[in-house]
């Protein structure tokens, strides 16, 4: 296996493993909102808010970090 297949490989269980980990937290969010609700739905809101920002951010940071790498 050379350097680039490595790299490929190495990116795609990467990606796989972002979006497992956001999937299950996208999963539990009803619930936790709905929890939340109950105290602020002000807060609630604002969970779901961070929670959909941070997936985009979690994938702007990688890339920015292969940019930099020359990948």
């Amino acid at each position: 296996m050379n350097g680039d297949e490595k790299g490929n490989r190495s990116s795609a269980i990467a990606a796989a493993v972002i979006l497992l980990v956001t999937g299950l937290a996208f999963f539990f969010l009803p619930g936790v909102m709905i929890s939340l609700g109950s105290v602020s739905p002000w807060l609630a809101a604002a969970l779901g808010t961070a929670l959909v920002l941070a997936f985009f951010l979690l994938f702007w940071l990688r890339a920015r970090h292969q940019r930099r790498r020359g990948r």
